[in-house]
């Protein structure tokens, strides 16, 4: 591939329509939404991306009914247990955004072995948002700079301040599902990123449509504010 980008961060929308359109329960799609994230963090290693932020779980899923969030729970820790051999295999280094002290007690343990696990891998860094929202991490790095007492004065300096300084900013932002907005989404993060909007519900994106949203993003000139250089 001509230009691929260093960042990509996924919206992974869909599951529960893609299960409704074909008369199976709600847990269905979200199973198969499982394999759609494999998939993508196998391409996207395999095309030499450095970062991949996933919006597992945000902070506005808590309101979705009780058995669905449990269901979402379950499903999260039982999918890290299982991936774990492949991570580290592949060199995938893991981590993870958001309030996650919000979990509960056995998934934030089953998380933070995964991360342990892979700290020292070189590849791909695949990071979850997990109990995420883009207000809330800039209003906790609010927090962090008054108990700190020092105001940062720059933005590189606020930035420092985030869930976690170590990731770069998103080259491309893909949302799946048919909604073109961002969702309270890398809010800070997200200023200067490319932007990739499809009707393709989240079960269905598959390699094939991996690659295709790279391939747009190779076709577009990015100016950040200045003007083309002629």
């Amino acid at each position: 591939m001509s230009k691929v980008p260093r960042h990509i961060a996924v919206i992974m929308d869909g599951n529960g329509r893609w299960a409704k359109q074909k008369g199976l329960p709600r847990a269905i799609g979200h199973q198969e939404g499982v394999k759609s994230l494999h998939e993508m963090v196998e391409t996207c290693d395999g095309v030499g991306v450095k970062y991949l932020t996933a919006y597992t779980f945000s902070t506005e899923n808590w309101f979705r009914p009780k058995s669905e969030v449990e269901l979402l729970m379950k499903l999260m820790a039982r999918t890290m247990d299982d991936e774990r051999p492949g991570l580290i295999k592949n060199n995938i280094r893991v981590r993870s955004i958001g309030r996650i002290s919000d979990l509960p007690q056995n998934l934030q343990d089953t998380l933070s072995r995964l991360i342990a696990d892979t700290a020292k891998n070189t590849g791909l860094t695949f990071a979850l948002a997990i109990s995420y929202g883009g207000r809330t991490e800039i209003l906790d790095a609010c927090r962090r700079a008054v108990e700190a007492g020092k105001a940062p004065q720059t933005e590189a300096e606020f930035g420092t301040l985030l869930y976690d300084p170590s990731l770069p900013d998103p080259d491309l932002l893909i949302r799946t599902g048919g909604d073109q907005r961002i969702s309270n989404y890398l809010l800070w993060q997200s200023a200067y990123t490319e932007l990739y909007f499809t009707e393709t519900l989240w079960p269905d994106f598959r390699k094939v449509q991996v690659l295709a949203a790279i391939e747009d993003y190779a076709q577009r000139q990015r100016r950040f504010g200045r003007i083309e250089e002629e």
